[in-house]
């Protein structure tokens, strides 16, 4: 009797005497297999419907065979195997890798004649002049980091053709890379804090950039914030979500992992600058998009205008990820434990947390070891100081010279929610705030002799009319309940 194959399905007799044919047909998020079946009163009738089933599914046919293109299997493979898996920004990472690299390289190649040396001509053509976009900025060759990605993109995928019998060994086992470099972490020194966050202020981002600088969230999961996730009154603030960006096009999301769903408690200052910050707004979004209120604020548009506070604030360039690196740095140095900082930055454990900041932490085992050494051992050993944010000593801060008052950069266009302010005449200023409420645009307007007494009078109108709508909306809630 010939083995069956994997991927062919399974028949069995059940207890009713009824036959039963049942096949994987994919895979959930938790990696657990989805199935379909079929039955039948006889062994031969479950065969043949299990058969149409697999054509259906597309497990199964002729095209899936030792001899088949590469093109074919990996195609296979993703779509069956490993989209189903995936987060919507990694299946947008693989589609690359597999369709812009993978296939138009070595796709017409026959999955039985694949060979290491084949691979090892991919990866060093994928080095030299790999690069479809942006040439003329970044060059010819693709990174180490892309080639690395390429390379366990059709491991894992020759891999499983390995299980299923395609082929009997995996040709990119021992396949040479080029070495895996470790992404460079960058900290704010507190200098460049105190700049950055004047100049967001300025901007009207100082809620957003300090919210990530006192948490180390992500960026996915600020944009994704709603306010029925903050309790004012306890300070909890829970993480459920995300913001992606896949295409072009926002998405809302889980978190990255299972402990990214969690849930914060924030310093008292931060909330009160939040409430605040509600009286303002007319949202359900924390940071809405300021064009659509409906929608969160788009990561596009919140990386572009955090490298431009960086730049007005004489900063060094960094990510925004490195954002979240400076939390936790300066959050170790101010004695927060390993396990803590885990649970508060959404970590699946806190081995994640000490191999990326190992080099902080060794930095205050060595300044533990000597206040030992110096307080029970009585020796003159030297402290190690701080080095992720250019820490100084008291002493060594006073000799420096004070680095003189930032003044930040005043763009011509007024934060969202502020109204507007016009000079009709050389004596008279006009103040308008037109806010929209359900749909239609109401406006109101004040005058002044100057434009500070203009600006103060239209704060004050902006004010009672925010009240005013907030009145309307409670009023059409409680008609809408009855």
């Amino acid at each position: 009797m010939a083995k069956k194959k994997q991927g062919d399905g399974s028949v069995f007799q059940r207890k009713d005497g009824r036959w039963e044919g049942r096949i994987v047909v994919g895979y959930k998020e938790n990696g657990y297999a989805q199935t379909k079946n079929v039955t039948a009163h006889t062994k031969t009738e479950c065969q043949e419907k299990l058969a149409k089933l697999r054509e259906e599914c597309g497990r199964r046919s002729e095209k899936i065979k030792p001899d088949m293109p590469l093109s074919d299997w990996i195609d296979f493979w993703y779509q069956n195997y490993s989209a189903p898996k995936l987060r919507p920004t990694t299946q947008a990472c693989y589609s690359v890798r597999i369709y812009t690299h993978i296939i138009p390289s070595i796709g017409n190649i026959p999955l039985n004649k694949l060979t290491q040396n084949d691979l090892q001509q991919f990866y060093a053509r994928l080095k030299k002049s790999g690069r479809k976009k942006h040439v003329d900025k970044f060059g010819e060759g693709l990174s180490d980091r892309m080639v690395r990605s390429c390379h366990t993109t059709c491991r894992t995928a020759l891999e499983k053709a390995v299980t299923e019998g395609l082929i009997r060994i995996n040709p990119a086992v021992g396949c040479k890379l080029p070495p895996k470099k470790a992404k460079e972490m960058q900290v704010l020194t507190p200098p460049e804090i105190t700049r950055f966050l004047i100049q967001a202020r300025e901007e009207g981002y100082y809620e957003l950039f300090l919210l990530e600088l006192t948490t180390g969230m992500r960026r996915g999961e600020i944009l994704a914030l709603k306010w029925r996730d903050l309790n004012l009154k306890t300070g909890e603030l829970h993480i459920s979500r995300q913001v992606l960006k896949v295409n072009g096009k926002v998405l809302i999301s889980t978190p990255k992992t299972k402990s990214s769903n969690r849930m914060i408690l924030l310093p008292t200052e931060m909330l009160e600058l939040l409430a605040e910050l509600k009286t303002r707004t007319d949202s359900e979004w924390i940071f809405p998009s300021p064009l659509d209120l409906t929608q969160p604020r788009h990561p596009s548009a919140v990386y572009h205008r955090f490298q431009k506070i960086l730049t007005r604030a004489n900063c060094k360039r960094v990510r925004f990820h490195d954002l979240r690196h400076t939390f936790a740095t300066m959050a170790l140095e101010n004695g927060m434990d390993i396990k803590t900082l885990s649970a508060m930055i959404g970590h699946v454990s806190a081995e994640t947390t000490l191999n990326i900041y190992s080099h902080i932490t060794d930095t205050m085992q060595q300044q533990a070891a000597a206040r030992i050494d110096r307080e029970i051992a009585g020796a003159d050993t030297p402290i190690p100081e701080p080095t992720a944010t250019d820490k100084t000593s008291d002493s060594e801060a006073d000799n420096q010279p004070t680095e003189p008052k930032f003044k930040p950069y005043k763009g011509k266009i007024r934060k969202p929610g502020t109204g507007c302010v016009t000079m009709i005449n050389d004596h008279l200023y006009e103040g308008r705030f037109s806010p929209r409420v359900n749909g239609k645009r109401i406006a109101k307007n004040i005058y002044a002799t100057t434009r500070e007494e203009c600006e103060e009078k239209l704060k004050v109108l902006i004010a009672e009319m925010k009240k005013e709508i907030a009145e309307i909306k409670a009023g059409e809630k409680a008609t809408n309940k009855g």
